[in-house]
Parts: C-alpha cells; sequence; structure tokens
C-alpha cells in the first residue's frame, strides 16, 4: 500500500501544474497510461515536475544507448537496490521496446552474476588493478 494517495486524473485536472506533467507524460510516451509511480508523486506537484524533467531527459532524449539497453540497464540497477516496482516497471518498458525472452534470460543471469562477484570481491576487498585505473 502506498503510503502517500494516487492522484486520480479527475484530481490531476484541477491542478494546473500535475495536468501539465501527466499530459506530457501521455505525449512523450504516446500513451493514456499514467503509472502509478507518477500519481504518487503528484502529490506534490514541484517535485513531480522536477522528476519527470530528469527522467525525461535521460530515458526519453536521444543518445548513444538505445531505448531498450536504457530500459535493461534501469532494470539491473532497479533488481540491485531491491526496488520491484521498479523492476517490473522498466521490465514492461524494455518487453514493449523489444526485449525478447532469451534477453530478458540473459540481462537476469547477467544481474545475478555481478551480485554474487561484487560480494565476493567486496568481501575478499580486493584491489583495483593499475591497469584500469584512468591515467
Amino acid at each position: 500500500m502506498a503510503t502517500v494517495k494516487l492522484m486520480t486524473d479527475a484530481e490531476a485536472e484541477a491542478i494546473p501544474e500535475v495536468k501539465a506533467v501527466f499530459d506530457d507524460i501521455r505525449a512523450v510516451r504516446g500513451s493514456d497510461f499514467i503509472n502509478n509511480v507518477w500519481r504518487a508523486l503528484a502529490q506534490d506537484p514541484p517535485g513531480l515536475a522536477r522528476t519527470w524533467a530528469h527522467v525525461k531527459s535521460v530515458m526519453a532524449a536521444p543518445g548513444a544507448l538505445d531505448p531498450k539497453t536504457r530500459e535493461m540497464i534501469y532494470i539491473a540497477v532497479s533488481a540491485a537496490n531491491g526496488c520491484s516496482y521498479c523492476v517490473h516497471s522498466h521490465t514492461a518498458a524494455a518487453r514493449a521496446k523489444g526485449m525478447s525472452d532469451e534477453e530478458h534470460g540473459e540481462l537476469l543471469q547477467i544481474i545475478g552474476l555481478a551480485a554474487m562477484t561484487n560480494t565476493l570481491v567486496t568481501s575478499l576487498q580486493v584491489p583495483v588493478d593499475p591497469e584500469f585505473e584512468v591515467s
């Protein structure tokens, strides 16, 4: 259960700052769907606008990484951080951007492998090889 009330579309329509962000989310994503995270953040309109602007600037702007790869990275970081909501949301987004079942399976294996080896290296306190340092 959320710690704040999720804002309905009718409530959002009555708050110009929230309506503007919800309208932009719909336009950028080409969908009428507004995720619950945005509905929760809408309780703080300036925070909603700031968060959406940041997400849009990283996830929706042109760049060297394609949109599917960005979503797959988001899945990995969300899994590492234990954010179930984000794992679900970005898995759905990655699938919508073309991630196959095979790619998803490989991604999960990489996430699991990285978690294991990160723990081993951290536990062993292995020093970084000088060859890996930027000079």
